[in-house]
């Protein structure tokens, strides 16, 4: 097997096109020629209009909503590049989708980010590129290769330079137990304290706020979490760090899913600013006066670039 393709080329299918286009743009590249439609009777059709043999190639697909059509143009993509005798396939996906059933939480459950996992290999992906699984554990759930970037080291700076001026009236807060430790990955590069919130979920997005371990009286919190699906937990955090005293209240995620009743929910908020990268793309309907969109194709491009020169990753962590 090829080991290291002779140039690199980068694809898109539909999920995700501006960030693929953004991210050839910072390697000085142009996407690669092809296309992703259907047929008549819905199946997918994979037209790739150049020739990738022998070539390093990135498909940049995030598995977001409609996710089966996005995981299926990515898996027939793959297989359409792997008979086309690409020297070396990367998956380029800045959202994992089904990355939350990784476990089974109660008996007779899939793990269906196994599945996931194991179809993507054997479309003939040679290894993964992603962006805050939900459970850093997934990983493991690969037998190729998989570089984890962070989202905090492009969302922190952003905090950074917004409160420059009062660093010391700012409180990191976890939205559950589960991102306590990217709350403090995010805490610790403000230099700023953390709280975190012990929630009770009675059924699947649903959430239930119960305790708040920190102090944020008189304090500007930031909320931090992987991503925000129906923004059911977010906002009863930031209703509950209101009463408690917080006087101001943001929010920052590197997924903004944003699905059902997600949008009501914030607007009618006391969250002041929705901050979060666009690793799914947002439709206009769902961008809000109050949210901040930070891109991630630099990010990406240089970890293109060094999986592409056989070099570390791991500089990009922090």
């Amino acid at each position: 097997m090829i080991s290291h393709g002779k140039n690199i080329k980068i694809f898109a299918a539909n999920s995700n096109p501006k960030l693929a286009e953004e991210i050839a743009g910072k390697l000085n590249l142009t996407l690669g020629e092809s296309k992703v439609g259907l047929f008549s009777d819905g199946e997918i059709f994979v037209n790739i209009g150049e020739t990738v043999r022998g070539s390093d190639v990135f498909v940049v697909q995030s598995t977001s909503a409609p996710v089966n059509d996005n995981l299926m143009e990515m898996l027939i993509m793959i297989d359409a590049f792997k008979r086309a005798s690409a020297g070396r396939i990367t998956a380029v996906m800045p959202y994992f989708g089904y990355a939350r059933q990784d476990r089974k939480a109660k008996a007779r459950d899939p793990i269906s980010a196994k599945l996931v996992a194991d179809l993507i290999a054997e479309a003939g992906a040679d290894r993964v590129l992603t962006m805050d699984l939900h459970a850093a554990q997934i990983q493991g759930f690969f037998n190729i290769p998989v570089d984890h970037l962070l989202g905090v080291p492009i969302l922190a700076p952003y905090f950074m330079e917004k409160f420059k001026d009062d660093m010391d009236d700012i409180v990191v807060v976890s939205p559950d137990f589960g991102s306590v430790t990217r709350a403090r990955n995010f805490a610790q590069k403000l230099n700023a304290p953390i709280a975190i919130i012990d929630k009770r979920r009675p059924k699947p997005n649903v959430s239930e706020v119960m305790n708040i371990i920190g102090e944020v009286k008189g304090k500007k919190v930031i909320l931090v979490d992987d991503m925000i699906d129906t923004a059911g937990t977010i906002v009863h955090a930031a209703q509950a760090l209101v009463d408690k005293g917080a006087t101001e209240v943001y929010a920052c995620c590197t997924h903004p899913v944003l699905s059902g009743p997600a949008i009501e929910r914030l607007e009618a908020s006391p969250i002041q600013e929705l901050v979060c990268l666009n690793t799914i793309e947002l439709p206009p309907e769902k961008i809000m006066k109050k949210t901040k969109i930070l891109s991630v194709a630099p990010i990406f491009a240089e970890a293109i670039e060094r999986i592409y020169e056989d070099v570390s990753v791991s500089p990009l962590f922090t």
